[in-house]
């Protein structure tokens, strides 16, 4: 945990605080606002990799929408998306919320409807079981995470 203070290093080894550099990723991640709801959901795959899926909407006509991998690289979680012109987020993760940066890369606009972006977009963690996450579905009814 490179980016830990000495203070902090010092508390995860003493079982202060957790070490958020090994909590898992997986499970459903919702923020909903008075525009709609944002919503992220994260399920094992093979070999230390994740599939997810993201709805971010704001408001009837803006909205974003994509699925895809991700992996994990430290306390970032990095995804890759299907669709979206190789839209590739880097995000930051500290185990009960996952944050995608200010600016993104103009392939991502790909991803989005009307004038929706997911630049600052952060979803805090409402669940860490795979299940819940499989359940989770978008504003449509469709199944937000897909197992391949």
């Amino acid at each position: 945990m490179a980016s830990a203070s000495g203070l902090e290093r010092a508390a995860i080894e003493s079982g202060v605080i957790a070490d958020n550099s090994r909590s898992s990723p997986v499970g459903l991640f919702r923020r909903r606002h008075e525009a709609g709801s944002d919503s992220l959901c994260i399920i094992p795959a093979q070999a230390g990799e994740f599939r997810f899926g993201v709805e971010a909407v704001f408001g009837e006509d803006q909205s974003c929408r994509g699925q895809g991998s991700a992996r994990r690289a430290g306390d970032k979680l990095i995804f890759s998306f299907d669709r979206g012109g190789r839209c590739i987020i880097v995000a930051q993760y500290d185990g009960d919320q996952i944050a995608f940066p200010g600016v993104l890369d103009m392939k991502c606009a790909a991803l989005c409807e009307g004038r929706g972006s997911l630049e600052g977009v952060s979803f805090p963690r409402s669940a860490s079981e795979a299940g819940v996450a499989l359940r989770a579905e978008d504003r449509n009814g469709n199944a937000l995470c897909r197992q391949d």
